[in-house]
């Protein structure tokens, strides 16, 4: 019997002393983290069985600080609360324990109680109706909700396909594979689950609403549209599915119908703030600043904590915050509010102190800002370095010459790969504005095949020495149909994922007549503009001057050995020679890609077309110069970062 085994026993029989003392003695042999909130999750347990409340508080405070997002913990600390009669610190813990994993019963009833006792009618029912749904789900969908929301995505994954061989057809169980897949980035097959669920299952609202999100995530807007408008005819005027209808249609470029529909909505529900939020969205693709301000501000009037309102504003990359604002902010950002708002509002103040040029104070707000979301992510530098080195091991000279030629012969891809905030955004913009060629997004589907490849019994890269040859040219052939959703009529079309860098050896095996350019831009103006941006999702690399700086010169080594082993495959270009020299660089640029010259290129910014990165009003300019200086106001603050960088360079 393990310790965490005798432990628990120890606790079962009642021995809460034992199991406190064979606790704290485990820990002190533990450096695993997972293994540690593991041992202190049991000791704050006990604890609180004892009860000795304080110690649980204390206990249950630690585990938080590693992971702010251990939903249990907040669970813990619901139940030790309601012992020590803090009511309402009792249910901000059992609504953060939900948030966190919807799949714990036992806060939404404690929080049924809470709702009744403060005649909270409203947020009772739908407490209740999470109850229901959780009672109605199968035992071992049940378990895998639960495994999902608490991060164990591969151990939930089994449970739920292992219960998918006896029912195969079971709506919820498709629901959660699929969004299983999601979670793991396997986007193309969470598609195929969910529109399977959909086929056999049309009335799922769940499910529904779950493939209209995923088919915005992919920029599928136009199948987004399609869903909507099916699910609407079953559900008329259902809030989330119209508020999903109009950001596929931000997404299609059919804008003013996107903001009619969410000005119906904030008509009904004006109390909503997140309504304003993706109002103050669909005006900002649109190049509405003026309109996407006032919605912005409209949110956090609501909702006076709202972080990501500020940060939209800073967003923008043009706002200039006022006093009051600067000061309702760093209000918010002291009080207990959710991490999420607490970490918008960082970096939003970052923004705000540097537009004053107050750099100390913005860069303390924007340290305190990656401090806390590296918190939440849990990024570990080291696992992408081994990446890179697995790929340089199997990506040499000799597999290119092994498997010259095997993937599928499409000339269409134009991938754009390097850091983020290197100037993707504007290449890509050049490039759309050639007639030949659509803009697109970011894609995911190179990282999903990447993801797909890395099974349990076969690990990417390795696998591409074992795999049947006939499959790259199958795998190149599914990367066109599955991109072609996203795609107008050109015969050319841009993928910016920046990601992709670590995947060209894969991107040469299966499209080996795809173009590939590398955007660089100075590294230290380019490290440190991914340090001050908060992403939507992803590139967990910049939240910290050493994680970045370290991946750096792992994106460096990478882009070396792809030079030696595939040389002239890939174009670098340089962001500073771009502002220098326009013209020369769109000419080399397009002679790269095969394309004849077209004037619209140069005049990149007077081409209309919705964007939703954070460069969206750099590229509607001519040229925007004044971020290639900003990081010296910074100087004495970036000595991790400028060490790094150097050593790369010596």
């Amino acid at each position: 019997m393990t310790a965490e085994q005798n432990i628990k026993q120890a606790i079962s029989q009642g021995q809460f002393d034992r199991a406190i003392l064979m606790a704290n003695e485990a820990l002190l042999g533990i450096s695993d983290e997972q293994q540690k909130i593991a041992m202190l999750y049991t000791l704050a347990v006990a604890n609180r069985l004892k009860g000795d409340i304080s110690a649980a508080i204390e206990v249950n405070t630690r585990i938080l600080k590693i992971n702010p997002g251990h939903a249990r913990a907040h669970q813990e600390l619901g139940y030790a609360h309601r012992i020590a009669g803090n009511s309402l610190a009792c249910a901000q813990h059992f609504y953060q324990a939900t948030q966190l994993n919807p799949a714990l019963i036992a806060s939404w009833k404690a929080l049924i109680e809470h709702y009744r006792h403060t005649q909270n009618h409203r947020a009772e029912a739908l407490a209740q109706a999470q109850i229901d749904f959780l009672n109605s789900l199968p035992k071992q969908v049940m378990h895998g909700r639960d495994l999902m929301y608490e991060g164990q995505l591969h151990q939930a994954d089994q449970l739920c396909r292992q219960f998918l061989q006896t029912e195969k057809h079971n709506a919820e169980g498709m629901l959660l594979l699929a969004e299983i897949g999601i979670a793991l980035k396997v986007y193309n097959e969470a598609e195929f689950l969910l529109e399977s669920c959909l086929t056999l299952h049309p009335q799922h609202k769940a499910a529904g609403i779950e493939y209209l999100k995923l088919l915005a995530k992919m920029g599928r807007f136009q199948a987004a549209k399609e869903c909507a408008d099916s699910l609407l005819s079953a559900y008329p005027d259902h809030p989330p599915v119209l508020a999903a209808k109009a950001s596929a249609l931000v997404g299609l470029g059919e804008i003013d119908e996107a903001i009619a529909l969410y000005q119906q909505l904030i008509a009904t529900t004006p109390e909503q703030a997140g309504l304003h939020l993706l109002l103050g969205h669909a005006y900002k693709a649109a190049g509405d600043f003026n309109e996407a301000v006032r919605a912005y501000q409209s949110a956090y009037a609501i909702k006076a904590d709202f972080g990501d309102a500020y940060w939209s504003l800073a967003n923008t990359k043009t706002y200039s915050f006022t006093d009051e604002e600067l000061k309702a902010m760093q209000k918010q950002a002291t009080l207990d509010i959710a991490s999420e708002d607490k970490v918008h509002l960082y970096f939003a103040l970052g923004r705000a102190f540097e537009d004053r040029k107050s750099f100390d104070d913005s860069f303390a707000f924007y340290t305190k800002g990656n401090d806390l979301r590296l918190e939440q992510t849990g990024y570990q530098p080291e696992v992408f370095e081994q990446q890179v080195e697995n790929q340089k091991r199997v990506f040499t000279e000799d597999i290119f010459s092994k498997l010259k030629d095997v993937g599928a012969s499409a000339k269409d891809p134009i991938f754009i790969v390097g850091l983020p905030r290197a100037g993707s955004t504007l290449l890509e913009q050049i490039l759309a504005s050639h007639s030949q060629v659509d803009g697109t997004m970011e894609l995911h589907n190179i990282l999903g095949l990447a993801a797909r490849l890395n099974g349990q019994n076969n690990q990417y890269p390795d696998v591409v020495n074992q795999i049947d040859t006939s499959y790259f040219a199958r795998f190149g052939a599914q990367y066109i149909q599955d991109t072609r959703a996203y795609r107008g009529d050109a015969p050319l079309f841009v993928d910016k994922m920046p990601n992709n860098f670590l995947h060209i050896g894969l991107i040469k095996l299966i499209l080996p007549n795809a173009k590939i350019i590398d955007a660089r831009r100075e590294p230290m103006a380019c490290c440190f503009s991914g340090f001050k941006q908060l992403f939507a999702e992803g590139q967990e690399f910049t939240y910290g001057l050493e994680n970045i700086g370290r991946y750096y010169c792992a994106y460096m080594d990478m882009m070396q050995h792809w030079n030696k082993v595939l040389p002239g495959f890939v174009l670098h270009v340089q962001h500073e020679d771009v502002i220098d020299d326009l013209a020369a660089q769109v000419r080399r640029i397009l002679d790269f890609c095969g394309l004849d010259f077209e004037q619209s290129c140069v005049d990149f910014h007077k081409t209309k077309r919705a964007i939703k990165t954070p460069s969206s009003e750099q590229v509607r300019q001519p040229i925007f110069r004044d971020s290639m200086q900003q990081h010296a106001n910074f100087d004495k603050h970036l000595g991790p970062l400028k060490r790094l960088v150097s050593q790369w360079h010596k």
